[in-house]
């Protein structure tokens, strides 16, 4: 389902259930003067969705990740290859229940997996 926004009406009707006049005063209630931020933020001009997306992922690719580096948890945290078919498998909702493996829902989603 796509977003719809909230019409006038509807916020005037939100407001007036939970008893204020306005998104203001509603924020005057909730915010504490002293978290508010009191200057406008330092956030560039609106930009297209696409060349938002690239100037992410330029700045992520600035980050490092754990896989470019070297990794001393120990403790069975260690980098392995884990094959797509595992992760697969187990996001499948017929093996995600909360019977024992004695009963015959999970017996059979053991002998589907396997």
């Amino acid at each position: 389902m796509d977003f719809t926004s909230h019409t006038p009406a509807d916020i005037q009707h939100l407001l007036k259930t939970i008893g204020v006049d306005s998104i203001e005063e509603l924020t005057d209630k909730i915010i504490p003067v002293d978290l508010r931020l009191e200057r406008p933020l330092n956030l560039p001009e609106c930009m297209p969705e696409a060349s938002l997306t690239r100037e992410f992922k330029a700045m992520a690719s600035e980050n490092l990740v754990a896989a470019d580096l070297r990794c001393f948890l120990g403790g069975g945290s260690y980098d392995h290859y884990i094959p797509a078919a595992v992760h697969a498998i187990i996001s499948r909702p017929e093996y995600q229940t909360a019977y024992t493996p004695y009963q015959a829902e999970v017996s059979q989603g053991t002998l589907q997996t396997l």
